[in-house]
């Protein structure tokens, strides 16, 4: 119920004329106490003047993001057209300092009709580990992909995958797919992780299809002094190495965006997004932090960061929504 200025004034005088309680009074004028107390607060500051009715305003919320802010959100998305409303939002935070949810990024793009139409990849539960890999370098994964380079030959593309952070441990490009291009990227991923030089509790597993590269003598004869179990996944069933076949989708969405006449520059554009993959590119299965976090064990320190972050963003929106209410009194 609404109460005009002249009402409310009147209900005022007869809380502060009543030899009963304030509670019992305003009990029987059916008027809450909260909604009293709020006009005589009014009153006393202002006098009857203050009872007077505000002219209805836009309602203001504490968490509301400034416009700044949707401004600078606009500007980063189209710098980076590459990033999706999940990945811009871990990207703003951790690079403005400045908490930004995932829904509220979308939202503002979706408003400048930013947003495009996403790829949904829909993996059954049925195509992943029933027992999933706990620590780095328990499982490697590996698989070969290929391409096309104009006027030469087709290029063959054997890269060696993390199972754990999904980290790309070693690549090599090759122009055929035999047994001997499988072990030099392995021994490349061997390098990089010095897993000959440490002592381990467990050597990596290789998880890899039954292609012809995978099941010969002289793969397994040079894996068997490494102590690396190999692993095959089930025939026909390229779910199973689930994670190294979606890094290639993924790599060759963006390489093969142009055409390449000779090796070197195929070769250049597969460097760079392997760097970007492992350092920049969010993963919403890695609580979107990216695979070198996880290998490298920063994963933690990230997230922790980012709770602070959000934390002292929300404290600043909420100073700035009282100042914003004591300005309006």
């Amino acid at each position: 119920m609404r109460y005009t200025h002249a009402e409310k004034l009147e209900i005022i005088k007869l809380v502060e004329t009543s030899d009963q309680p304030v509670k019992r009074t305003l009990a029987e004028l059916s008027v809450p106490r909260s909604t009293f107390y709020r006009w005589y607060e009014r009153y006393r500051v202002a006098g009857a003047a203050g009872l007077a009715d505000r002219s209805p305003g836009p309602r203001r919320f504490w968490n509301r993001i400034p416009d700044a802010v949707r401004q600078q959100v606009v500007e980063r998305a189209l710098e980076r057209p590459d990033l999706s409303p999940r990945e811009l939002a871990c990207h703003f935070t951790d690079t403005e300092d400045y908490f930004i949810s995932e829904t509220s990024v979308y939202r503002i793009l979706k408003r400048y009709d930013l947003i495009t139409s996403p790829a949904f990849d829909l993996v059954k539960a049925g195509d992943k580990f029933e027992n999933p890999t706990q620590r780095v370098n328990e499982m490697w994964q590996t698989d070969f992909t290929q391409f096309k380079v104009v006027g030469w030959h087709w290029c063959y593309l054997c890269t060696v995958l993390d199972d754990f952070s999904r980290y790309i441990l070693a690549w090599r490009l090759a122009t055929s797919m035999g047994a001997t291009d499988v072990q030099e990227t392995l021994q490349l991923a061997v390098n990089a992780t010095g897993i000959e030089h440490v002592r381990v509790r467990h050597r990596p597993r290789l998880l890899s299809d039954n292609g012809p590269a995978f099941i010969s003598d002289a793969l397994a004869d040079y894996l068997k002094p490494l102590q690396i179990q190999q692993v095959h996944g089930r025939a026909h069933h390229p779910q199973t190495q689930g994670k190294i076949e979606r890094y290639h989708r993924s790599m060759k969405a963006i390489v093969k965006l142009n055409t390449y006449y000779f090796p070197p520059d195929l070769e250049q554009a597969i460097a760079d997004f392997v760097d970007y993959y492992n350092h920049e590119r969010y993963h919403e299965s890695l609580d979107n932090v990216t695979p070198a976090d996880v290998y490298f064990g920063r994963q933690q320190e990230v997230l922790t960061q980012r709770d602070i972050i959000k934390q002292r963003t929300l404290q600043q929106r909420r100073r700035h929504h009282l100042r914003l209410q004591e300005h309006a009194v």
